[in-house]
């Protein structure tokens, strides 16, 4: 049988599905609306090999609707546009359930792609069912999105990995029929990454390796020679890819440029998406350089913005210059850590209220409630600062933002010492 194992053991109804039991299992939000016949547009983010085009069909399935597929690596605008007309000229259009348009790797479309699903979505012509291993806050547009639910799908677990394991093993059509006995399991599980169909890979590889044995032993030696012998059975989305990005954030934070460019030659000879990388040098940016150079978060951007208009392989040099800059850069975390700390203050105190003395005031009423009363306006004092109160009330004087002790911050502190006093004292 030349059909793949993980598609040959596709499930096609809620009670087959293995994962995801947060947004499908009993009585949760997404299963609940399955029962009731009734789905909204949604989005579904989470890594690859965690059941998102197995959902969608699923749900097709379930309510007796239509289904239309496309992929954002081969289809364009005239696609989505056929697709939508096909749905209107559809005999029970407008009577019956909306057809389901599902768009795999939808962070790939263009802005102006997803702009010519809006009006379809919005006015009930398909339900869209999107599927995303990027982002959708970064890469799906504002419009698009605030007309679909976002639900997150997670890697599969051990326990669902093994039950999809013994699945296998009992019900396919083609492993049924041998005698494989599951020695070990750490190897696989390893190497599976909570990705079911590279789960279901790397067990067809082993066994087809012995499929002329009487007796199929599965350990964790045969699943790593295998691989070995074929790492095409695993890919970017797996422990590796994980691994080694790790490895390159750690280098930089750690000041080694050496190491963190081999870590970064190590991803673009693996294939990793180039933005993916951008995008985690931003955030480093932001996270571990911080206010010790700000200038790094500028250049970051500037990485990102350069690399979608230059494209590959000249990119991997934009790359390379963000990556040796950051790691070389002094290092702070004093932003990351100030936000972090307002949020929970946040958290443990509630919405206290704004001051009298800082609230807008347009229109008359709110001026006679002293909206905005003895306000001091900092541009009409010398230095283009005076002292008064920002903060509520029950938190004046809390310290959130504690600036670490290098040239760029040092400056800082030493200025808010000068305006503020005490409260910026060690």
């Amino acid at each position: 049988m030349n059909q793949p194992l993980a598609e040959r053991l596709r499930p096609v109804t809620l009670d087959d599905y293995v994962g995801q039991a947060h947004i499908v299992g009993p009585q949760a939000v997404l299963r609940r609306m399955i029962d009731a016949g009734r789905v909204p547009s949604f989005i579904m983010w989470g890594p690859p090999g965690v059941g998102k085009t197995t959902l969608a069909q699923i749900i097709a399935h379930r309510l007796e609707c239509p289904f239309y597929t496309l992929s954002a690596v081969s289809s364009g605008v005239k696609d989505v546009r056929e697709v939508i007309d096909r749905a209107k000229s559809n005999p029970l259009f407008r009577t019956a359930l909306a057809p389901i348009l599902f768009i795999d790797e939808i962070h790939r479309f263009s802005k102006s792609q997803q702009d010519s699903l809006l009006n379809a979505v919005e006015t009930g012509v398909v339900t869209l069912i999107g599927a995303t291993t990027e982002n959708p806050s970064f890469e799906v547009i504002r419009p698009l999105l605030s007309r679909c639910q976002v639900y997150v799908l997670h890697s599969l677990d051990k326990d669902d990995l093994l039950a999809l394991l013994q699945k296998a093993l009992s019900e396919d059509v083609v492993l049924k029929e041998k005698d494989i006995r599951l020695k070990e399991t750490n190897a696989i599980l390893r190497y599976s990454g909570g990705d079911a169909r590279k789960l279901l890979n790397i067990l067809e590889l082993v066994v087809g390796a012995e499929e002329h044995s009487a007796v199929i032993e599965i350990t964790d030696e045969k699943v790593v020679e295998r691989l070995q012998e074929n790492p095409a059975a695993y890919d970017k989305g797996g422990e590796m890819h994980y691994n080694v990005i790790s490895a390159f954030i750690k280098s930089i934070r750690g000041s080694d440029p050496d190491a963190a460019i081999y870590w970064l030659a190590r991803m673009v000879a693996g294939g990793e998406d180039p933005e993916f990388i951008a995008r985690r040098l931003l955030i480093l940016a932001a996270e571990d350089v911080g206010l010790a150079n700000p200038n790094a978060l500028l250049l970051a951007n500037a990485c990102f913005e350069a690399l979608r208009k230059i494209g590959w392989p000249e990119g991997r040099i934009i790359l390379a210059e963000t990556t040796v800059y950051l790691a070389c850069s002094p290092k702070s975390n004093s932003a990351y850590y100030a936000v972090e700390r307002a949020i929970s203050l946040v958290n443990e105190t509630g919405d206290l209220p704004v001051p009298l003395h800082l609230r807008n005031a347009p229109t008359r009423l709110m001026k006679d409630l002293d909206y905005g009363k003895d306000y001091k306006y900092a541009h009409n004092y010398e230095g283009n600062f005076v002292r008064q109160d920002f903060l509520p009330k029950e938190l004046l004087n809390i310290r959130l933002w504690q600036g670490q002790p290098n040239p760029a911050e040092s400056k800082l502190i030493e200025r808010m010492r000068q305006l503020w006093g005490d409260r910026y004292e060690s």
